[in-house]
């Protein structure tokens, strides 16, 4: 059982190819990502729990019967009447052109949330891990405080602790105060890291050439580090790009998974929580870390391919790419 925190938001996208309100109509989906990972771990096949307050309306009750409907558990969520539901606007890419993410998060159930009520040992109960984002940090100094009482509680019961840093900098720059500070905290006490160098430079406030040289300073920075991942992007244009992937290991030990070219993207938002629940699921499953990163990598790469936040992949669609099966038409 892996426990993820954070906030679940509803996702409205331009329609296709349009800008916002070039016509008057959205594409709503549930998002966040905490929840992305917890969705794409129960489609895979990893029992997952979800940890969030969402606002007692229609909204929050939709977002909580729609991670249910994947398998998620949802018994330590709880509704406030404080609050609305967080809203994040997306304009999707196209050819050149990028996509661009508004928020809309500010006053929501989640921020304003009496994270006090929240009953650790039980949300906890029966899990062999906890995953936290840096985006629930970057809210506010609230929220970052709760993800930090998250993580102490998960290690206080013995459980492995993955975060994945997920630098925002709209987000960051609209709650201002010791943004590296609380991030360098929660990797202090992560086992398992989701960051590249620009997320250690971040919260280290040091350059680094490369991402192995980030890799080096984040475990002589943090002694209880054990793997540090992350993925690599070359973007052509909005419908075609080449990633690969890398896992980093104390001792510098490192794991790659070759390139992999993607064609015909429909939807690249969540490929990173794609990413870091596929290498959860794969090494939870006893997969060993080079087989792991590449079946993280291929569970990135299908998610380009699925409309909406949430990777719906199963472990065999997974296992059809890695060996090379996932063209074609399973009868």
């Amino acid at each position: 059982m892996i426990v993820c925190f954070g906030e679940i938001l509803l996702r409205l996208a331009a329609p296709g190819a349009e800008f916002l309100l070039q016509t008057p109509r959205f594409d709503a989906a549930v998002a966040g990502a905490e929840a992305n990972v917890a969705v794409s771990l129960a489609c895979l096949g990893t029992p997952s729990r979800m940890v969030s307050v969402l606002p007692d309306n229609a909204l929050g009750r939709a977002a909580r019967d729609e991670l249910r409907r994947y398998g998620v558990e949802t018994g330590a969520m709880s509704f406030s009447s404080i609050g609305r539901m967080g809203i994040y606007f997306l304009t999707p890419p196209a050819g050149l052109r990028a996509a661009e993410v508004l928020y809309d998060r500010a006053d929501s159930a989640f921020v304003r949330a009496d994270f006090t009520a929240i009953r650790w040992e039980e949300a906890l109960h029966d899990a062999t891990r906890l995953h936290v984002s840096g985006v629930t940090a970057a809210l506010t100094q609230a929220t970052a405080a709760a993800t930090l009482k998250a993580v102490e509680a998960a290690r206080a019961l013995g459980l492995a602790v993955s975060l994945d840093c997920n630098h925002r900098a709209k987000l960051w720059a609209a709650r201002g105060g010791d943004g590296p500070g609380d991030m360098k905290r929660l990797m202090s006490l992560a086992h398992c890291l989701f960051a590249d160098r620009r997320d250690l430079a971040f919260a280290l406030g040091q350059t680094f050439t490369d991402d192995r040289a980030a890799a080096k300073a984040a475990f002589a920075a943090f002694p209880d580090l054990e793997l540090m991942a992350h993925t690599s992007r070359s973007q052509e244009c909005a419908d075609a790009a080449e990633l690969s992937a890398t896992l980093h290991a104390r001792g510098g030990v490192e794991h790659r998974a070759p390139a992999l070219r993607l064609s015909g993207i429909v939807d690249r938002i969540g490929a990173g929580d794609a990413f870091a629940a596929g290498l959860l699921h794969a090494l939870d499953a006893g997969r060993e870390p080079e087989a792991a990163i590449k079946f993280a990598l291929a569970a990135c790469a299908l998610k380009h391919f699925t409309p909406g936040d949430f990777n719906l992949a199963r472990e065999v669609d997974v296992d059809a790419v890695l060996n090379g099966e996932g063209m074609g038409v399973r009868r």
